[in-house]
């Protein structure tokens, strides 16, 4: 059986935890950021764990990354 190549645009999007669960950085923080509070910018710049409805295909498009 041949190896299964990771999909290099999801390897710089996701990475695993520890635990195995995928987290992802949030979206709307490279422009537009005059009209948003500095409470929103803050939030934005924290990562967080993607939905389990996502994970399974983002678990095919790197099947090696996980610990």
């Amino acid at each position: 059986m041949p190896k299964i190549k990771t999909n290099r645009g999801a390897a710089k999007r996701f990475r695993y935890t520890g635990s195995g669960k995928v987290r992802r950085n949030k979206a709307n923080k490279s422009h537009i950021l005059t009209k948003k509070s500095n409470k929103r910018k803050r939030n934005l710049r924290q990562s967080t764990i993607v939905d389990k409805t996502d994970e399974g295909r983002i678990k095919r498009m790197m099947p090696y990354g996980q610990k």
